[in-house]
């Protein structure tokens, strides 16, 4: 898929002057020094096997892009913040809350701080997300 990269951020999106704030972008290692090494662990296993994606690093989390922003995940204090975006709505142990979203799309926001808690749900999830 080609990508349209702003000009002043330098940040990829997929359509081209794409309303955004201009924030400079990271690595994924910039992005997570600064939080528990559980957290990275936590991403790697959800990122895992995922189709091709364009991660969006920026300070305050990154964006998982395919076609269209499908998910984010975010560092917290007590939690690594994780929102998909899906069709319809799930219930899972760890979700924390639902929001609805454009287009009849539901995000489900997690909240994990081990690596033992990403389960399949989460993955399959986040790959339906992913290709739809």
């Amino acid at each position: 898929m080609t990508r349209w990269r702003c000009p002043r951020c330098d940040r990829e999106f997929t359509r081209a002057r794409v309303a955004h704030t201009c924030v400079p972008g990271c690595t994924l290692d910039e992005l997570f020094a600064r939080h528990p090494p559980a957290y990275r662990e936590i991403y790697d296993r959800l990122v895992e096997g995922l189709g091709p994606v364009h991660e969006d690093a920026v300070t305050v989390g990154v964006f998982l892009k395919s076609a269209r922003k499908f998910a984010e995940i975010r560092p917290k204090a007590r939690s690594l913040e994780v929102a998909i975006s899906l069709a319809r709505p799930v219930t899972h142990p760890l979700l924390a809350r639902s929001l609805a979203g454009s287009g009849g799309m539901v995000w489900h926001v997690f909240k994990l701080t081990d690596p033992g808690q990403v389960d399949e749900r989460l993955r399959e999830w986040l790959a339906e997300s992913c290709d739809a």
